[in-house]
């Protein structure tokens, strides 16, 4: 999930929703990493319209039309390794499902996620990558895009239980959920 809802109708909601969400093609650093599938959970006009119009579009799986109600969102959570979002509801249904998710935060945190820690006491398989006083995306999306890349070069490394002989021929398990979600889902059902 790179965006929130934008709720233009309450300037409020509205200010802090633009402090939160990131255009969908500050991602990219993210999206070119190899051995990885990307699956949107993002939803709303406007965000899915970035994605659309993105030159990156192609490296996102996007099954979201499908998408019914949350429970839909939940049931494909429930495939993926792990859910890559900002502060929204899909974060805290990964946390609730007890799926390892990494959360994009904004320096002026909702209260919930706490000052000064990169876990949160309510999701213990949460990591925060939060932004610093400059406010800005690209620094938290490298950070972001390098941890995920050790993530994924120790889910391949032989030897690990998790790497598979069908992930070892095709590439690696790893799942991801945030706007997008890396996995092997479309794999098992080809």
């Amino acid at each position: 999930m790179w965006a929130g809802d934008p709720r233009k109708h309450l300037p409020g909601a509205n200010r802090i929703d633009r402090q939160r969400s990131l255009q969908f093609d500050q991602f990219a650093p993210l999206l070119r990493l190899r051995d990885c599938d990307f699956y949107s959970l993002q939803k709303g006009e406007d965000a899915v319209a970035q994605l659309r119009g993105s030159a990156v579009d192609h490296s996102v799986i996007d099954w979201t039309a499908d998408f019914h109600d949350f429970s839909d969102t939940a049931a494909l959570i429930t495939h993926l390794d792990s859910v890559i979002a900002v502060d929204t509801a899909v974060a805290h249904l990964a946390g609730a499902l007890g799926k390892p998710f990494w959360l994009i935060n904004r320096y002026n945190t909702c209260w919930r996620w706490l000052l000064d820690r990169d876990d949160s006491p309510w999701y213990p398989l949460a990591r925060q990558f939060r932004q610093d006083a400059t406010r800005t995306w690209d620094p938290v999306i490298a950070r972001l895009a390098a941890a995920f890349r050790r993530l994924v070069s120790l889910v391949l490394r032989p030897g690990n239980p998790r790497r598979t002989p069908t992930a070892a021929k095709v590439g690696p398990q790893p799942r991801a959920g945030c706007c997008f979600s890396v996995s092997q889902i479309h794999r098992a059902y080809a």
